[in-house]
């Protein structure tokens, strides 16, 4: 875990910190599907399109109390409850990716291996 002095609320923001390429960012974004809270871990270069996979972005507080974590620091895994999880399949174009760690100044380097076989082993 790596505690940075200014905000990483960006995928822009935190690669800069980092020093890797904005790709490597893990957006981890929360959405809604009707009723169901769904989870997209995105590449911080690109966008999810929430239109062809019928997801709304989740405000601030259902974040919060799905996730545990405020937007803008919400990790890949450890949540609250489990959500069912989309990923972008871009991130396998790379070794290690950064994710958020919490808040939005904590980050963490990972094997795009080990975040993807972790994610698919979240009950």
């Amino acid at each position: 875990m790596r505690e940075l002095a200014d905000s990483t609320r960006t995928a822009a923001d935190a690669a800069a910190a980092v020093g890797c390429e904005v790709g490597q960012i893990v957006k981890s974004l929360v959405f809604r599907r009707g009723e169901e809270i769904v989870m997209c871990l995105c590449a911080g270069d690109r966008q999810v399109d929430t239109k062809a996979l019928g997801l709304e972005r989740a405000d601030a507080e259902t974040v919060r109390e799905a996730t545990g974590f405020a937007i803008g620091g919400v990790p890949p895994l450890g949540h609250d409850r489990n959500l069912p999880t989309l990923v972008d399949s871009s991130l396998r174009r790379f070794e290690t990716v950064w994710c958020a760690g919490g808040t939005p100044n904590a980050v963490f380097e990972v094997s795009t291996g080990r975040l993807l076989d972790a994610v698919a082993g979240s009950p």
